[in-house]
Parts: C-alpha cells; sequence; structure tokens
C-alpha cells in the first residue's frame, strides 16, 4: 500500500493538483460509433496525457448508469421513456453505451487501467441525487426506481412546483439503500484510486424545512461510504480515497444537510470540493474558513474548490462561458486562499471555453500552478453562490441601480506587484453614466476610459473601464466603491470585474 503512495507522489510531486470532472453522457453523446472500440477509449484518456492534468474523475451514472449495472438501470434500457428525436447528443449517448456493451467494453474499466498507464489518477464520481428534466416524467434519463416511487420524492406526489421537490428524500432509508447498493458495486466492479460522492448533483435531498437536520443521516451514509472504501482498499492492496462535492460556503454546506466540516474533522474523507451547482462560477469561495473548521484535519483532507464553466453576475442574469483569464483569476484567488487542487466541472472536450479547442488545450498544456496563473492576464469576476438554504446569503452584489446610490463591490483578489496593471470593467445594463466614479479601498477617484463591450462578458449595453492603482489593492477582499458625481447621474449595473496583468 505504501509502495502505491509513494509511486503516486513521486509522479506528481512537480504537478499541483488539477482535477477534470467527466459527466456521465459527454463521451457517448459526442463520438461516433466508430469510436466505440479500445482505441477510442484510450484516445480519450490520452488527450489528457503529458498534461497538467492530474486526475480525471469518471461519473458513471445520474438517475441511470452508463454500464450494465446490477442495482440501477442502464441508460440505454429506456422502457416506455421517450428519447428527444430532435436532439441527436440524446439518441448518441443510449446508442453508443449499448454499443460499448454489446462489443463486451466497459469503458470505465478500460479509463481506469489507460489512466494509470498515463501518470493519471483515476477516480469515479458518483452523483447521489440527480434530476435533470425532471419536469418531464417520460424522459428516457429517469430511472424505474425514481418513477415508480413519488413518495420518495422531497415534495411527494406535487404536480409543476420546483424541479427541487422532485430530488430523492435520503431520510427515506430505501433512499439510502438504494444509493449505498450502487456505490458497493462500483467498488466491487471498479478499482479506481478514489471514489468521490457528488451531493452537488443537484445538492437538494431533504424535505422543505428539514435540510439541516438532515445532516445528521448524510454524515451516517457517509460513515458507511468511508466503511466500504476502507475494506475495497484492503481486498485491492492500495488505498481507495473517499471525497466529497458540497455548497461553496460551509454554512451552506451543513444548512443544506452536507456537513463537510464534520466529515473532515471525522476522518471520513479525504478530499473536499466547496462547489457552485452549475449556474455560475464563484470568484469567492472562502478556502480559509474551510480550513480554520477543519483545523487539524487539514493534515489529511485536501481542499479542491471547483469551478463551473458558467458565469452568471446574478440569480436570473443571462450566462456566458469563463475564459482563459477568467479560469486564472479563479485559480489564483484559490491557491492565495490555501487551496490544495483546483477542481474543474464542465470542462470536457473539446472547447468548453471562449476561445475554442485552442483555449482548451492552453488550459490542459499550461496547468493552473499559482506560479504560472499569476504571470497571465487574470479576471476576478463578480457572481453569487447558486447553492444555499434559507437564511444564507447568495452572495449577489448585482445588479445595482445607481439612482443618487453609490455601490460598494466586493472582490477577493490575491497579492500583486506595485508594477501590476489593474483595472475595473463595469458593464450597464443601458447607457453608461457620464458622471460617475470609482475608487479601491478608499484611494483616489481612478481614470476613467471609455470600453466596448468585449465577448467575454454578458447583459450589458454598454461600459466603462477604470485604471486602479495597484499600490492600493490589498491581499484578499477589496472594495471598489461606485459612486455618482452629479444628482442625476443614474445606471443599472449588471456587470463587474478587476482584471490584473
Amino acid at each position: 500500500m505504501l509502495s502505491y503512495l509513494l509511486l503516486f507522489s513521486v509522479l506528481c510531486a512537480d504537478k499541483p493538483m488539477m482535477i477534470i470532472n467527466e459527466d456521465n453522457s459527454h463521451f457517448f453523446g459526442s463520438r461516433a460509433a466508430n469510436d466505440m472500440t479500445i482505441d477510442g477509449l484510450n484516445a480519450f484518456v490520452d488527450q489528457y496525457a503529458n498534461t497538467a492534468v492530474t486526475h480525471l474523475f469518471l461519473n458513471p451514472n445520474a438517475m441511470t448508469a452508463s454500464f450494465d449495472s446490477k442495482t440501477r438501470d442502464a441508460i440505454w434500457e429506456t422502457r416506455n421513456q421517450v428519447i428527444p428525436p430532435d436532439i441527436p447528443f440524446a439518441k448518441a449517448w443510449v446508442d453508443n453505451a449499448r454499443l460499448l456493451k454489446e462489443r463486451g467494453l466497459d469503458p470505465y474499466a478500460v479509463w481506469i487501467a489507460r489512466s494509470r498507464e498515463k501518470n493519471i489518477s483515476p477516480w469515479l464520481t458518483m452523483r447521489m441525487n440527480d434530476i435533470h428534466d425532471v419536469d418531464n416524467t417520460t424522459n428516457y434519463m429517469h430511472s424505474t426506481y425514481w418513477l415508480t416511487h413519488p413518495e420518495y420524492w422531497r415534495v411527494p406526489y406535487e404536480s409543476k412546483k420546483s424541479w427541487t421537490d422532485r430530488a430523492l428524500n435520503y431520510a427515506m432509508p430505501a433512499v439510502r439503500e438504494h444509493n449505498m447498493a450502487f456505490l458497493a458495486e462500483l467498488l466491487e466492479r471498479y478499482d479506481p484510486d478514489g471514489i468521490e460522492l457528488d451531493w452537488m448533483r443537484f445538492g437538494y435531498h431533504f424535505r422543505l424545512g428539514q435540510e439541516r437536520a438532515g445532516a445528521e443521516i448524510l454524515t451516517q451514509f457517509m460513515r458507511d461510504a468511508r466503511t466500504l472504501t476502507d475494506a475495497w482498499s484492503k481486498k485491492r492492496g492500495h488505498p481507495i480515497q473517499l471525497g466529497a462535492r458540497v455548497p461553496a460556503d460551509p454554512d451552506a454546506a451543513v444548512g443544506l444537510g452536507m456537513d463537510g466540516v464534520r466529515w473532515a474533522r471525522e476522518g471520513l474523507i479525504d478530499l473536499l470540493v466547496p462547489t457552485p451547482f452549475w449556474a455560475t462560477a464563484d470568484f469567492d469561495i472562502p478556502v480559509e474558513e474551510w480550513k480554520k473548521r477543519i483545523d487539524d484535519a487539514t493534515a489529511h483532507v485536501k481542499i479542491a474548490p471547483g469551478t463551473e464553466v458558467l458565469l452568471r453576475a446574478y440569480p436570473g442574469g443571462e450566462a456566458i462561458t469563463n475564459d482563459l483569464a477568467s479560469v486564472y483569476g479563479f485559480a489564483s484567488g484559490a491557491w492565495a486562499r490555501g487551496a490544495d487542487a483546483i477542481y474543474l466541472f464542465n470542462y470536457m472536450d473539446p472547447a468548453p471555453i471562449l476561445g475554442g479547442t485552442e483555449a482548451y488545450r492552453t488550459l490542459l498544456e499550461k496547468g493552473l500552478s499559482p506560479d504560472f496563473v499569476n504571470t497571465q492576464p487574470r479576471r476576478y469576476v463578480i457572481t453569487y453562490r447558486d447553492t444555499v438554504p434559507a437564511g444564507v446569503s447568495n452572495n449577489a452584489q448585482l445588479p445595482f441601480d445607481l439612482n443618487q446610490n453609490f455601490a460598494e463591490l466586493r472582490f477577493y483578489v490575491p497579492a500583486v506587484s506595485d508594477e501590476s496593471k489593474i483595472s475595473l470593467f463595469i458593464g450597464f445594463a443601458d447607457m453608461a453614466p457620464a458622471d460617475i466614479s470609482a475608487s479601491l479601498n478608499g484611494s483616489k477617484d481612478a481614470e476613467r476610459i471609455s470600453q466596448e463591450v468585449p465577448e467575454s462578458v454578458i447583459d450589458v449595453k454598454s461600459a466603462l473601464r477604470f485604471v486602479l492603482p495597484a499600490n492600493a489593492l490589498e491581499t484578499g477582499q477589496n472594495v471598489v466603491r461606485i459612486a455618482p458625481i452629479v444628482t442625476t447621474a443614474t445606471g443599472r449595473i449588471t456587470w463587474a470585474e478587476l482584471h490584473a496583468e
């Protein structure tokens, strides 16, 4: 067991941890039938070989499995469910997953073996409560279990309420047993370096108002999961680590039943991924607060803040994808706050970010090490927390209507040199007002420059840029004040970000 750990530590000693999550449908839906071969499966892993990627997290399930599972439906076992005829991806997913089965190829077994050959650590990541398209109960992705047990939903037998009402309720022993059986099957069937329980797909696991009380139930589930991984570690002759994805903020996490702090302190997990759900990347994940609360357990638990591929400035706002500069900004902030790894969700090939294939290959090959990202142009974008319980702030700062009021926007930015170029970009829903000022941390008013709206922002009709003094920037939280100069100045701010280079 020790030799296995030492071998992998040597292989990755010069690489900061960079984790790519591959979802349960992407490979199958994005490839042709001719790629459903051993060569096609290996080629998927090979694109990450000799890059900055240290870990591949392979997701084999949502409600159904993308392999011939013994404990839940396979995706091709559609029964009376409907595959949308106008979505080629859906049919390809079903057909290609089935084709691999018919050819005697298990993609997850192949990928795990190939990853190790290429010095990439293979993990499985299990979605704990996936509810894609639950508004349409005829959709092909839904399992027999979910369809035949509406009494297990968070809000049983509801008709057209929130989609989160149709998540499974983990207070039900049968729900826990159903998912524990699948976890046990994954560990028996496959030999990964670790397995992640993805509680953020989709992040709502108990009846309304019962989420915080549900933390005891999920903690016991994690204890049982740890017992399984420990047993299989002995059988496999090497450690099988356990990880968990939870909401970005520790108070939000425990308020929704996902007590990542307790799991870490009890020694139930080796990796904790505080992360948004999907709607937007979060540039203010409080890694240092997680570490403070975990305390002594940080010696054996790695914190890997996760970022999504989308950017939204506020709930209900339009979305755009990240570009390299915004990913670099996220990573630089995460490292400065004490991150042990960077976790990328929905960053799947070939071109998930602005800049297309070239930008994606740059991301993979150059990586996200602190030494590298801090030399690159970086964007720190105002977004919000997309998964919080009642009573916990979502940190939304926008939109903001000036209307004689000044806005104070908070940005987390790591240390920069006095020679750095720092600027503030502000986008408006209408015409940018002529008479406003901006200042950083109480410094003198900044120089204002007109700005065309770039491709990397959205929900904006006009924009201004302000040049800020680098020596006024604090390491950590910074406050930018945007104020009307005259009482008639108005404007609705719908986007804001700091740039550093």
